[in-house]
């Protein structure tokens, strides 16, 4: 069946070059997008088309034929327009390629715009001309399709069939944009730091490894850009910030991505309780431009996102959810049993976070700042100088995902290389495998006091478009690679 439809439709590319025309044209100037066509259509009421001529461009995805006329459905980034095409109107060469064209198609069209009988704005073709020949179909059932794996597979179909798709993704870069705008009317500068890493640090996780041969080195792809815009701090650049890509070599799921976008900021002169005053006023923005207000819409729930948000302490939250406290072993041992979670090879405080994430993480729906966790699970944040044991931390939780990670960061060289030995000699396969000197000779500098803060670029576009998964707004999440025999089948389904 698609062999045939692919033949079919190689055969219309012989037509057009029996007819003396480009198979592949190589331009189509002066192009309209179809919104601003739209607005200089003739008001309601009026047939007349007008005097000026526009140039659209864009896919076909409906052709309804009728013997001398027709009409289809062009789609461009800005939205549809209908094209009526009528044997009169075109020159004989014109005529002939529209009775060539097929759904998918890539053409471009130069007439005059005007209204139907029935009042849709239409563009009355003068000339017609085929840019792309679409050799694969569209899959006409492509947008009742449950297989979501198929979608992500197929993104390049899935954002011109599925509108809601390619506005979800305009909506992420006008969300990223703005983030932009925020910090820089703030004096934070954008920076760059490297993707290649000599030693996997700046958070927990376990990194993806490389060789670069020319230097005969492993290196690792980041898994956070933190220890680097540190380093900036201590340059004297006091309020940096970076949008990019980290790498962790962990589980896929509607949360998780292997690689995924982060805003990583640092303000110098700052703790962790001015980064939750920032956090706080630029994420209720973004809700409110992109989401539509303080009612976010999350499946079936609206959530109240106006400010101010919740702060509630970590060890508080624990206590009323799990029923224990921090540093509680019998505690930790017997709630561990009864949630059947493996706490094996954990020492307490990994042990009691694990309890933490089974039993409030999954009540965290409005937004909730989390403050004040044990030092003990947070290498890099400054204790608090009342209480040691404590780290002056907090997530932010809306609809029980993280959404941002911040603390008063730590500045002190010498505590810094002893939590960092200390992580090494725990061997846990998430932390660094060797001090990071570089950055305790960085500290020996002197750093001023500073804030820091990490937002998931992916799940705050979750959010704020009302997406089920994390692979709905990254326009190429990881996917295991398809045997042959998958890839027919997966053919097959998107073609009927």
């Amino acid at each position: 069946m698609l062999d045939k439809i692919f033949q079919d439709r190689k055969d219309k590319l012989t037509r057009l070059r029996e007819l003396g025309l480009e198979e592949w044209p190589r331009r189509f100037p002066d192009v309209v997008a179809s919104e601003n066509v739209l607005a200089a259509a003739p008001p309601e009421g009026e047939t007349e088309p007008s005097s000026e001529s526009f140039r659209v461009a864009g896919r076909l995805l409906a052709l309804r034929r009728f013997g001398k006329a027709g009409f289809g459905d062009l789609w461009d980034r800005t939205g549809k327009i209908q094209i009526g095409f009528q044997k009169d109107r075109l020159p004989e060469v014109d005529f002939q390629v529209y009775k060539l064209l097929d759904l998918g198609d890539i053409v471009g069209i130069e007439g005059r715009v005007g209204r139907t009988r029935t009042g849709e704005v239409t563009i009355w073709a003068d000339r017609v001309e085929l840019l792309s020949k679409a050799l694969a179909p569209p899959p006409e059932k492509f947008h009742g399709l449950q297989d979501h794996e198929l979608r992500h597979r197929r993104r390049y179909v899935d954002l011109f069939v599925n509108r809601e798709v390619l506005d979800t993704f305009r909506c992420r870069s006008e969300i990223v944009r703005y983030l932009r705008g925020f910090l820089d009317e703030r004096g934070f500068l954008e920076v760059e730091t490297p993707m290649l890493h000599p030693i996997a640090g700046g958070a927990a996780a376990r990194p993806f490894t490389t060789h670069h041969n020319t230097l005969d080195m492993d290196l690792y792809l980041r898994i956070a850009p933190e220890l680097y815009l540190k380093r900036l701090i201590v340059g004297g650049l006091e309020r940096v910030y970076e949008i990019g890509r980290n790498f962790r070599n962990e589980g896929i799921s509607t949360r998780h991505n292997p690689e995924f976008t982060m805003l990583e900021l640092y303000q110098a002169y700052a703790d962790y309780q001015d980064i939750i005053a920032l956090t706080e006023e630029m994420l209720s923005e973004v809700f409110r431009r992109f989401a539509g207000g303080t009612a976010l819409k999350v499946g079936d729930r609206t959530i109240d996102v106006s400010t101010p948000w919740a702060r509630r302490g970590y060890e508080e939250l624990l206590q009323e959810h799990a029923g224990i406290g921090l540093n509680d072993s019998e505690g930790v041992q017997r709630k561990a049993a009864e949630l059947k979670i493996d706490i094996a090879g954990l020492d307490l405080h990994k042990a009691t976070n694990a309890i933490f994430e089974h039993t409030v993480e999954p009540t965290l729906i409005e937004p909730t700042f989390v403050i004040d966790y044990p030092k003990a699970i947070c290498p890099l944040a400054k204790a608090d100088p009342a209480r040691p044991e404590i780290a002056e931390r907090f997530e932010l939780f809306i609809n029980r995902l993280e959404i941002a990670n911040a603390f008063s960061e730590l500045n002190d060289p010498i505590d810094q290389e002893q939590r960092f030995r200390a992580q090494v000699d725990s061997r846990d396969e998430e932390a660094p495998a060797e001090v990071d000197l570089d950055y305790v000779r960085a500290l020996s500098h002197g750093m001023p006091p500073a804030g820091g803060l990490g937002i998931g670029i992916d799940r705050l576009v979750m959010l704020a478009t009302d997406s089920a998964s994390i692979r709905d707004v990254i326009l190429f999440p990881l996917l295991r690679r398809l045997s042959s025999d998958e890839e027919a089948s997966q053919e097959s389904e998107a073609a009927q």
